[in-house]
């Protein structure tokens, strides 16, 4: 039975502001997913939401893995059980190198019962298995030593997410806007690496990818499944890749016009954004 990450009638508040206001939405493993949508529509939030980012609210609806109840679990629970995801605006944290931040994160999401203390994975295994992915995205191993995300360039910290994502082989990954602030190059890389490390099987099956961009570019090597639109803070339409295209092309006049309370609670949110 193939493995699913299922959101139900989701409803999330943000220092008591609605944005998500009833996200339905299913994952299975191998299947890839974009979600497109205006700024400020909601779609950060559902990632959010998904990892257990505490600033956001769960006031209804339900998140399952397989049938688990994902809301019953902290962040650190989730990562464990196969979730990941790759921030648009990644912490840093000075002091630790990415290879012991990666090795104690390996470690953990592939040992879930391991405690604090046990052995960590071999540190040839590891190394190998570092050395492999970063030559795979083409980063040079110095990157290895230097502390995770502390003066990063952008397309550095977004190369950093992808490394981890390759490191963990979660089971379903949440890449937000893993684009954003790249150059032509750096963006057809991401793409590629991601296509390639989500095909690379992890506990037999591929992983359930949910690409959160305004572009298609990230989507070249990453045809969706399926893509959705967000407005208003729930998900309005859902097509295939051609949906992805003509939102790319054409932006969202058309769907505004379709779904014109959701449009009115969309230009609600960005009124209340932009008065903060």
């Amino acid at each position: 039975m193939t493995e699913t990450l299922k959101i139900s009638k989701l409803h999330v508040s943000v220092e008591g502001k609605p944005i998500l206001r009833g996200v339905n939405l299913t994952i299975r493993r191998g299947e890839t997913h974009a979600l497109m949508g205006p700024n400020g529509s909601g779609k950060s939030t559902l990632g959010n939401a998904i990892m257990g980012h505490p600033n956001y609210e769960v006031t209804e609806g339900t998140i399952e893995l397989n049938g688990e109840d994902v809301l019953a679990m902290d962040a650190s629970e989730r990562a464990r059980a196969g979730i990941f995801m790759a921030f648009q605006r990644p912490m840093a944290i000075p002091g630790v190198k990415m290879a012991d931040f990666l090795r104690h994160a390996t470690t953990n999401v592939r040992n879930p019962r391991r405690k604090e203390g046990e052995e960590l994975i071999p540190m040839r295994q590891f190394r190998k298995e570092l050395t492999e992915k970063m030559d795979q995205l083409k980063m040079d191993v110095e990157f290895a030593r230097r502390y995770v995300n502390d003066g990063f360039s952008g397309g550095e910290m977004k190369r950093a997410e992808i490394l981890q994502m390759a490191m963990l082989r979660p089971k379903f990954a949440i890449l937000d806007e893993t684009d954003s602030g790249l150059d032509v190059d750096a963006v057809k890389l991401a793409s590629q690496s991601i296509a390639q490390i989500g095909r690379e099987q992890a506990e037999g099956e591929e992983m359930g990818i949910l690409i959160i961009t305004h572009h298609d570019k990230l989507l070249e090597n990453n045809v969706p499944d399926f893509t959705h639109v967000m407005l208003g803070g729930r998900i309005v339409e859902t097509g295939g890749v051609e949906l992805a295209q003509e939102l790319y092309t054409e932006g969202y006049d058309r769907i505004r016009a379709a779904y014109p309370d959701a449009a009115a609670a969309d230009a609600e949110m960005q009124q209340t954004t932009a008065a903060v």
